[in-house]
Formats: C-alpha cells, structure tokens, sequence
C-alpha cells in the first residue's frame, strides 16, 4: 500500500491518497495539487483584484461601483451554494481515464550544437601590406634605394610572417575551443537523450499503470473501484471553503459503497447578501442574510451536498459495481457542553441505485428529496444534533474474518446437528446474510474460538429499527438452558449493539424463554433454522440422536 500526503497551506487543505499502485498514487496526488493550486491561484487573483480595486478608489463614484461589484460577488456566491445540486447534473462525472495519462513531451529542449567561429581570412602575401612603396625620398636619394629597398622588403617579409603566425595561433585556439565546446555538448546530449529516455519509460509506466487500475476496474477489482470513486470525490469541484475531507470503503459482498464525508460547518461559508458604500461616513456596510435565511440556507447546502454526493458515486459508476450508497455526514465543531472539539454524525443516507436514478435531481426541493429517501436527521441541521449513522461498521475489529460458502453444499439429507461446529457456524452466517443483504445490511462471521462468544456481527441499515446485531450459533444436541441465553445478553450489552439472536439446532427450556422475554434477544430453535433454511431454497434436516451417537 503506498501513501501520499497532499497538503496546501495557503486553502488550509489536506488529504491522505493511498492506493496499491505506486504510479497511480502519484498521479492522483499530482492532480489534486494541481486543482488545488489553481483554485488557490483564483483566491489570489481575486484578493489582489480585489485590493487593487481598494487601491485604486479615489473618488465616491468609484467606490459605489466597488460595492456593486463586491455585491455581484456575494450574490454569486449564494447562488453557488444554492446550485450545488444544479451543477452536478451539468458535469459527467465518470472519469475520463484519457485525462489521468501524462501527455506531455519531455520538457526540457535539447541543448543546441555549437557553430564553428568563422576563421580570418589568411594573410595574403600580396596585400599593400606587405609589398614596399618607394616614397618621394627614395627617389631623391637614388644611391641609397636599392639598400633601402631591401630593408623595407626585409620588414614587409617579417611583418607577413608574424600575421601568418598569429592567424595560424588564431585559427588553432578556435578550432580547439569548437572541439571543446563540440565535445561538450555530445556529452550534453548523451545526458539529455538518457533524461528523455527516463522521462518517457516513467510516464509510460505512469500511464500503464492508469491503463492497469482502468482493466482491473472494469473487471470488478474492489480496490480498484474503491480507487476509482474515491477519485471522482476528489474531483468534484466545491467552493474553496468546503473541506472535502471523506473516508470512503467499498464492500463487493453487497455492492455497497460506504462514505463518511466532512461537512463545511456554517462559519465556512459567506452569508453576505451585498455591500453599499457610505458616503458620509467614507465605509462599506456587508449585510447579511437574516438568521432564519442563514439556516435555511445552511440545511439546504448539506442536503445538497449528501444527494450530490449519492448522484456522482451512482452516475460514475460505468462498471455497474455499486447498488446502494450510504452517505454520513460528520462535522468538526465544539461541544457547548464541555468546550472541547467534536465531530457528530449529524445525517445519514443510504440510497439504493434504482430507487435513486428514478428520482429528477433537476426538480426536487432538496430536503424533501432526503426525507422521502427515509435519510435521518435531525429537523434542523443547523442545530448539530448528532444521530446514530445507518451503517458504521466497525472495520477495524480483528475478529473479523473471511466467510467461506457452506449452504450450498447442504442436500436435503444433511443432519445439521452432527456438522462440524466451524461449518455451522459459517451457515448460520450465510443464511442471515441473505436475510439482511435484500434491505442492504451485512453479516460478517468472527473468528472461530468456540468460547460462546460472538459468532456472527450483522448491521442492519433500516433507520428505525436497525443497527449493531450479534448472531450466535449453538450447534447443542441437547436441550439449551438460561445460562447460554444470559450469557448472549451480556455480549449484547458489551458490543452496545440493539439485538441479540440466538440460533440452535436443538430447543430452549422455559428458563431460558422467561429470561429472553423482555429482552432485546429472539431465540431460533431447530425447527426455525429449517424454515429459514426452506425460505432460502435449501433442504436439511436435524435429528439429535444420531447426532448424539456419533
């Protein structure tokens, strides 16, 4: 598993991106930067607009048009929040895997051939330079010309050899230094050719990778579809004062997506409806909406946000892995009891697809839409009260293990209770199982220790009467008495869970049927277990004297 830390001081922002793929953890991580540092950009832009703007106001009129602008931005900021819902529907929200790939060239230019210098040109033995004159006074002086000539012809000669000379030098430093240059830039490009060719098998194995999570999505892989919705989240464009802070889990068992999804408390968000400008006073005046509007707005934006959410998982999902959605909503806050920080369930939503995608997202007055999809909150949001979530399974507890397939291979001639007690065990699973997953619930088998503890932990998602059930199998051969149906009680007060069920392929005495009464526990006995078995399609039989006999 590789982890990647994302944070941006300036948005206040953070967020853990894990994966089993090295090369797509960083992409995601390179994306989310990316989208952060140019909503941060924005921010920028906008506050030094903004005080460019300030700077710049020198008379009245130009402040009266600052506030008309600074009431266009908050009014725009209301409809955003008012549109949250509105927006998603625009946006395609499945992935464009194309847009994961890296299609960049390799970003820095090759380095640039050296041109030989120009040589000077050669002396040329013939130039004025280097041919004597005779002048006025050689003429004058004809007895001493020819003397004179050969010495002026001696200098001319010398004078050509130096500039040969230096020309020659000039001609060999230059053509050295080309060389040096020249062999520097071949190593140059050797070292930019082995960078290129490192900068194109990292992104083709960046980009194998997207193509690896895409094949291994599209096949059904849990992890990559937990991957895969985790980044349509992450991509989902909020105002910038939104956290965006969410665990998400995924359970192929019952093509289930789980979401518990931080919440923008209300001081994040801008509830400034305009601005004027004061002129005898020289100031401008913010106001607000009024507190019954605060709120209401308030409540709408996390009912928006829950039935958005819902709608990008279910819209997203190409592969058709999800069913059903279940949507908490924490926020960080302080508890006025005790003054010290809190994160409260305040909503919870399980919405199933086909139930969902009959609903006009484009028409529905949000809350009424949550309502009728049996969400559970509190009546005022804004209020924090906390709520117990539909499902919060615990998937952190270490006696949870694998189920393995047992039913089937139960004939109508089997004898339930001469089964080994480990293959009861996995049965009695099985069978509530199929009980709780028609509503969306989940049943998970402990780890055998044959210490009549918890055998099975079912989570029933139904509002009103769901939550935490414990499930124990009694494999017994003879008649169960009070202690073991005490014993159940215990562990369904210590697991804080609503329910306790007790399942035996034998029958229960009248202790144990007078304890159970007025207690949250229901007692199966064999013929029970045959029924339920029946209702499933599946034929056994129990005789506990054969199975004492053996």
């Amino acid at each position: 598993m590789y982890y990647i830390e994302v944070r941006h001081e300036g948005l206040h922002k953070y967020r853990l991106i894990k994966g089993n793929d090295k090369y797509v953890v960083e992409q995601k991580a390179r994306a989310q930067q990316l989208q952060w540092d140019e909503m941060w950009a924005r921010k920028v832009e906008r506050e030094t607009k903004r005080a460019e703007r300030q700077a710049s106001l020198a008379d009245r009129e130009a402040k009266k048009q600052h506030a008309a602008r600074l009431t266009e931005e908050a009014e725009a900021s209301l409809a955003q929040l008012r549109g949250l819902l509105e927006h998603t529907l625009g946006v395609n929200d499945a992935i464009d895997w194309n847009s994961l790939k890296d299609w960049r060239s390799y970003p820095v230019p090759p380095p640039t051939r050296p041109q030989p210098s120009p040589m000077p040109p050669e002396p040329d033995p013939s130039d004025w330079r280097y041919q004597y004159t005779m002048t006025l006074g050689d003429r004058l002086v004809a007895l001493f010309t020819d003397s004179r000539k050969k010495r002026q012809q001696a200098r001319m000669r010398a004078r050509l050899e130096r500039d040969v000379e230096r020309w020659e030098e000039t001609c060999h430093d230059l053509d050295v230094t080309y060389r040096d240059e020249l062999a520097r830039y071949e190593q140059a490009q050797a070292q930019w050719e082995m960078d290129r060719a490192e900068f194109t098998r990292d992104q083709e194995l960046a980009n194998a990778a997207v193509d690896g999570d895409r094949a291994r999505y599209e096949r059904g892989d849990p992890d990559a579809i937990a991957d895969y919705l985790d980044l349509v989240l992450s991509q989902s464009i909020y105002p910038m004062e939104f956290p965006q802070e969410y665990d998400l889990e995924y359970e192929p068992s019952v093509r289930r997506v789980g979401i518990d999804y931080v919440l923008p408390a209300q001081s994040d968000l801008s509830f400034v409806k305009g601005v004027r400008y004061i002129q005898t006073r020289d100031e401008f005046r913010e106001s607000f909406l009024s507190e019954r509007e605060k709120n209401k707005l308030y409540d709408d934006v996390l009912y928006q946000v829950a039935l958005r959410t819902i709608h990008e998982i279910l819209e997203s999902d190409t592969v058709a892995a999800v069913d059903s959605v279940v949507f908490n909503g924490w926020i960080h806050t302080i508890d006025a009891a005790t003054g010290t920080e809190a994160k409260p369930c305040i909503l919870s939503l399980q919405a199933k697809c086909d139930e969902f995608e009959a609903i006009n997202l484009g028409q529905v007055e949000p809350k009424a839409c949550f309502k009728k999809l049996k969400g559970v909150a509190s009546s005022k949001l804004h209020a924090l009260a906390p709520i117990a979530p539909i499902l919060a399974l615990n998937r952190d507890d270490d006696r949870i293990r694998e189920g393995r397939e047992v039913v089937e291979g139960v004939e109508q001639g089997t004898n339930l209770a001469a089964m080994a007690w480990d293959d009861f065990e996995h049965l009695i699973r099985e069978l509530f199982e199929k009980e709780f997953t028609a509503s969306g619930g989940e049943v998970k088998v402990t780890r055998a220790s044959r210490d009549g503890g918890v055998d099975a932990i079912a989570f029933d998602p139904d509002p009103i009467r769901g939550g935490k059930i414990v499930i124990q199998a009694k494999r017994y051969t003879r008649t169960v008495g009070v202690a073991a149906v005490r014993d159940l009680y215990g562990t369904v007060v210590n697991e804080g869970a609503i329910k306790g069920i007790l399942v035996t392929t034998a029958d229960y005495g009248p202790d144990a049927h007078k304890f159970a009464l007025d207690k949250p526990i229901t007692l199966l006995n064999g013929n029970n277990l045959l029924h339920l078995l029946e209702k499933h399609g599946h034929g056994a039989r129990i005789d506990l004297r054969e199975a004492r006999a053996k």
